[in-house]
């Protein structure tokens, strides 16, 4: 007699029936699956390695928060004490540094095109004339498009001194005028005041890093899942149909629901490091309550595990993953509203990126870590990331249900066995 081969099989158990039943086979699939991650050093380089290095390059990169000493050329064909003083203004901003004083346009054209500066600001011949006249002084500044933070950035610089040297002239001319004593007090007769919501910096690092840490924990994990898969169905087809580091017989939900938890106790850690720790090691704001972090990224977690199982469908190979994952990262960065706003997007656009859990990880994140909102305040993409976990679980068992059916057909058509 040959010895009972299911006996013999660890990754086959008599299974238990009932709720207790199903419980215990989740278990082991948790179990297994922590296993298979751990003996595999290249899904342990994605699962860990990935989400512990990339977040650090990224924001060494993106720091410091804001553009600094930005070059910029000044033409000055006023020559008058009113021109130098707008370039002495113009020199003490933090933001930019007057990297040449050129005495004509063409001079200052050619730093422009040898990329040297990014701006001009030319000071016409009759500035200084037309302020003595109480008229309006027009002063062109020519700027570099390519970067839209670098335009921002300059914009905000000259706008601020427009506003200086706009309240100077207005206090002069009062205070000569003698109309101090109307109650205008030397300035301007309204005065504006920025106030900003949340982070005080406004720095950008503050603003893309969180949506990019959210994006690489999806990814990461997406791209060991679709390894593990990939992998799995090489075993596969070199056993007739079986893997043998996989538990069978056990329902499909069960396997689903162990491989979720297993990814998920596993990212919790890196989770609160790229969320919590990283800030804080680069000093990047974080005005939010670590309980609400806590609570939104349940979801997030669970729905990206999911999400990641859904998408292994369509890795046959090992390396089918890193494809997966080339072609999709670059689109869900542009669909996540971080680098063009979501409400500016046409419908088929906004639809598909609702469709990705990093889109609602981002949304909701950037909330609560630079605008200080509460877990009651992001309730829609919190409730969307639950909706999003739902509906790739249901992909992921007809996924699973489909690869099962597949490799049984082909198991029985290579051995001749009528289905």
């Amino acid at each position: 007699m040959f010895p009972d081969m299911k006996s013999t099989d660890s990754t086959y158990r008599r299974p238990r029936r009932g709720i207790s039943g199903w419980f215990d086979a989740m278990a082991r699939v948790f179990r297994r699956e922590w296993s298979n991650i751990f003996s595999d050093l290249g899904v342990m380089l994605f699962f860990i390695a990935l989400p512990l290095g990339y977040p650090i390059i990224y924001t060494l990169i993106y720091n410091p928060e804001v553009i600094t000493d930005m070059p910029i050329a000044v033409v000055d064909l006023s020559r008058t004490a009113d021109s130098r003083s707008l370039v002495q203004s113009i020199s003490a901003a933090p933001s930019v540094e007057v990297y040449a004083n050129c005495s004509n346009m063409a001079e200052a054209k050619d730093l422009f095109g040898q990329n040297k500066v990014f701006a001009i600001v030319e000071i016409p011949a009759d500035y200084a004339r037309r302020l003595g006249r109480g008229e309006q002084a027009t002063v062109p500044v020519y700027m570099q498009m390519s970067l839209l933070l670098r335009y921002r950035t300059l914009l905000s610089t000259l706008t601020d001194l427009q506003l200086k040297v706009a309240g100077d002239v207005t206090s002069t001319r009062l205070a000569t005028m003698g109309a101090s004593a109307l109650g205008l007090d030397g300035g301007l007769p309204v005065e504006s005041h920025n106030n900003f919501i949340g982070d005080p910096t406004q720095g950008f690092a503050s603003f893309v890093m969180p949506g990019v840490l959210i994006l690489i924990l999806q990814q990461s994990m997406v791209l060991g899942i679709c390894m593990l898969a990939g992998t799995s169905r090489e075993r596969r087809r070199r056993n007739g149909g079986i893997d043998p580091t996989q538990i069978q017989d056990v329902p499909v939900s069960a396997a689903i629901w162990g491989k979720t938890l297993c990814y998920f106790v596993l990212y919790i850690p890196l989770a609160i490091y790229v969320v919590r720790w990283l800030p804080e090691m680069f000093s990047l704001p974080h005005v939010g309550n670590p309980v609400d972090y806590a609570l939104f990224l349940v979801p997030f977690l669970l729905g990206s595990a999911m999400f990641g199982q859904a998408m292994s469908g369509l890795c046959t190979e090992r390396e089918s993953g890193f494809l997966v994952v080339v072609f999709t990262s670059v689109v869900f960065l542009f669909l996540s509203g971080l680098t063009w706003p979501r409400y500016a997007m046409n419908g088929f656009w906004t639809w598909l990126g609702n469709l990705v859990p990093a889109t609602w990880g981002v949304e909701g994140f950037i909330r609560i870590n630079a605008n200080g909102s509460t877990l009651g305040e992001t309730t829609h993409p919190y409730l969307m990331l639950w909706i999003l976990t739902a509906a790739y679980f249901i992909v992921s068992w007809a996924v699973a249900r489909y690869s099962a059916t597949s490799h049984t057909r082909r198991v029985k058509s290579d051995l001749n066995v009528p289905a």
